[in-house]
C-alpha cells in the first residue's frame, strides 16, 4: 500500500476561525510579560462562558498596533503551514477602537490595519485572506447594525463575510435580521454561529431570519431530520470544528461527532479549528482527527476541502487553481 496522502498538501481553505483566538500559546505569553501580568489559562475550562472570559482575557492583550498586527501576521502564517491556501478569520472590530495601551484610532482605521497586514502576508505566503466581521449577540443589535454597514463599505477591499457571535442558547437570531440583511445586500457571505449551545431551532433561526449560507457549527440539525434534508438540499454549508465541540461538551467524545453522519446525509461540510489557542487544533489537526478518529477516507476529506473553497469568499482564480490541485491530490497513485 502507498503511504497516506500528505493533508498538509491537501488545498484547503480555514473558515470557522476567531483572530485572537488563534493566535499562537508564545505569542500570548509575551503579550502577557509586556503587559506584567500572568498569561490566563487558556486550556482548562468548565463552561462556555468559562471559555468566553478567557477568550476575552486573551483578547485584551493584545494592546498595540504592533500586537494586533502581529496577530494577522501568524495567523495567516499558520494557516500556509497547514495547506490552507485560504483563511478567513473571524474579527470584531469595536475590540480595539480607543480601548487600549495604545489607541488604534477608529473602527475604520483598526479594520483597515488588519486589512493591510492581512493583504501583505498573503502576497508575502501566498495564502490569500479574507476578513469575516462578526457581531456579537450579547450586544444592542443595533451596534450589529452599524458593523454591517461597516462590513459593506469594505464588501470590496477585504472584508468577505458576516458572522455573528456569543451565546445563542441566551441571544436567539431574529435581532440581528437587519444587520444580516445590510451585509447580503453588500455580497457578503452570511455565516452566523447557530446550532452549538442550541439546537434545531437556533439553525433554523438563521437561516430563516439572518439568510445563512453558511453556519458555524450547525452541528445540533442532526437531532431533527428534516431540518438535516434541508440543509443538503439547500447547499447550506456547516463549518464544523470536532475539537472545539468536544472541548465545550456539544458532543460527549470526539468518537461520537455527528460530522459523518452529516455528509451522509448530503451535508455540504468543512473543518476549521475555531479557536486553536483555546482547543489546541488548527485546521491542519482537525483533518488528521477527522481521518483517524472519524474514519473519514481521502474521498471524504478531499470533498471537505472542495467545499471549503467553493463557500469561501476566495476570489475565482484562487479556487479555481486550489481545485484542481484537490483533484491532483486524490489522484490514484502506484503502490
Amino acid at each position: 500500500m502507498p503511504p497516506a496522502r500528505d493533508l498538509a498538501a491537501l488545498p484547503k481553505a480555514h473558515l470557522h476561525l476567531h483572530l485572537e483566538g488563534a493566535m499562537r500559546p508564545d505569542t500570548l505569553d509575551d503579550f502577557a510579560h509586556s503587559a506584567g501580568v500572568p498569561a490566563p489559562e487558556v486550556r482548562r475550562y468548565d463552561s462556555f462562558a468559562e471559555f468566553n472570559q478567557r477568550y476575552r482575557a486573551a483578547s485584551g492583550l493584545v494592546r498595540t498596533v504592533a500586537d494586533l498586527r502581529r496577530v494577522v501576521r501568524e495567523v495567516i502564517e499558520d494557516a500556509a503551514a497547514d495547506g490552507a491556501v485560504w483563511v478567513e478569520p473571524h474579527f470584531y472590530p469595536p475590540r480595539y477602537a480607543g480601548k487600549v495601551s495604545e489607541p488604534l484610532g477608529t473602527r475604520e482605521e483598526v479594520l483597515e490595519l488588519v486589512l493591510d497586514e492581512a493583504a501583505s502576508t498573503s502576497e508575502r505566503t501566498g495564502t490569500g485572506c479574507g476578513i469575516m466581521i462578526s457581531a456579537l449577540r450579547d450586544h444592542n443589535p443595533a451596534e450589529s447594525v452599524s458593523l454591517a454597514r461597516l462590513a459593506a463599505r469594505y464588501a470590496d477591499a477585504g472584508v468577505v463575510a458576516f458572522g455573528l457571535a456569543a451565546d445563542e442558547s441566551l441571544y436567539p437570531p431574529e435581532p440581528f435580521a437587519e444587520a444580516f440583511r445590510i451585509a447580503r445586500d453588500a455580497g457578503l457571505i452570511s455565516a452566523p454561529h447557530a446550532g452549538e449551545l442550541a439546537g434545531p431551532a437556533s439553525v433554523r433561526g438563521a437561516l430563516d431570519n439572518l439568510g445563512a449560507q453558511r453556519i458555524c457549527h450547525g452541528v445540533r440539525a442532526v437531532e431533527e431530520p428534516a431540518l438535516v434534508a434541508r440543509l443538503a438540499e439547500d447547499g447550506v454549508v456547516l463549518d464544523v470544528c470536532p475539537s472545539s465541540n468536544v472541548s465545550l461538551q456539544v458532543v460527549p467524545a470526539l468518537e461520537e461527532h455527528p460530522l459523518a453522519e452529516l455528509l451522509a446525509a448530503g451535508v455540504r461540510c468543512t473543518l476549521s479549528g475555531d479557536d486553536p489557542l483555546l482547543f489546541g487544533s488548527g485546521v491542519l489537526g482537525e483533518f488528521e482527527l477527522a481521518r483517524t478518529a472519524l474514519g473519514l477516507d481521502d474521498t471524504q476529506l478531499a470533498a471537505i476541502a472542495r467545499t471549503s473553497l467553493e463557500a469561501s469568499g476566495a476570489d475565482t482564480t484562487r479556487k479555481t487553481a486550489a481545485l484542481a490541485g484537490v483533484d491532483t491530490w486524490l489522484a490514484p497513485r502506484e503502490c
